[in-house]
């Protein structure tokens, strides 16, 4: 049974579960398996009765199975009791060191996360950027565009730039309402997150103050950031550095890509 309160919609539909196992190559029929020697471990988010865990443990590779709600944990534990290379985690993915769970290794997840705490998993997932290699989530397909939203587009936002600096977002395909028990009332799709992004491009000593810069570029989407930016430095300042890089002076953040907003972070700090 799902829990609303936990944002619970469960695989059901065989098809599409095999559809994904193929998308993140732990299926036999994917076009490019991964190697059975591969050195990952997956970390499966929110593992629930195990409708892709078997799917994860064909592969071969360790799985740790993070789960929260305690109704499941007696069902996992009795798969690991099958499957050597399952370990159930009984948890929140919020509070799990993900390099801890890995022992350091390289990291590969999947996870069908609950629509609500979606912005807030990515987040947390994005503090171990240095340890993992692939993030493979179902989400609400209205936040999977805005992962992959270039600048310019009506989807592209601050979640859009946060993405970007950590990975290289692609829109896999959407899933039905249907495939889902209990449907959720929204459609549903496959993205896959591999990292490094733009951060690996880029020479910023301090991400989280960039990132609170960026927060502040995009705090009114339609302002400009002459506007968004006058808490942190004086109008002339910012067009001075608008300028330097040859943006207009009426320049918005929903119109850069990441690349450009780290250099108007860089010319204005400490200003």
């Amino acid at each position: 049974m799902a829990r609303q309160r936990l944002g619970q919609h469960f695989l059901a539909d065989l098809h599409w579960r095999e559809e994904i196992a193929r998308a993140i190559r732990v299926s036999r029929h994917s076009t490019v398996p991964l190697p059975r020697d591969d050195q990952h471990c997956w970390i499966e988010i929110g593992s629930g009765h195990g409708e892709m865990t078997q799917h994860l443990l064909a592969a071969g590779a360790p799985v740790h199975a993070i789960e929260i709600d305690p109704m499941f944990i007696a069902g996992l534990r009795h798969l690991a009791q099958e499957f050597s290379n399952l370990t159930v985690i009984p948890g929140d993915i919020l509070e799990a060191d993900l390099a801890a769970i890995a022992s350091g290794g390289r990291i590969r997840l999947y996870g069908n996360l609950p629509y609500y705490i979606t912005s807030p998993i990515l987040h947390h997932l994005f503090t171990f950027a240095d340890f993992i290699d692939e993030i493979h989530v179902v989400i609400q397909t209205e936040v999977a565009l805005r992962l992959a939203a270039r600048p310019g587009t009506r989807d592209y936002g601050y979640l859009s730039v946060v993405t970007q600096f950590y990975a290289r977002p692609e829109f896999v395909f959407e899933i039905p309402r249907e495939a889902f028990a209990p449907p959720p009332e929204v459609t549903s799709a496959l993205v896959t997150l591999r990292l490094p992004g733009e951060r690996a491009k880029l020479s910023l000593s301090d991400v989280s103050g960039f990132l609170n810069f960026v927060k502040l570029c995009f705090s009114k989407k339609r302002k400009t950031l002459v506007n968004n930016l006058r808490s942190l430095a004086k109008p002339d300042r910012v067009r001075e550095a608008l300028a330097t890089l040859n943006l207009r002076p009426d320049s918005r953040a929903e119109q850069l890509p990441v690349a450009q907003l780290a250099a108007i972070h860089s010319l204005l700090a400490g200003s």
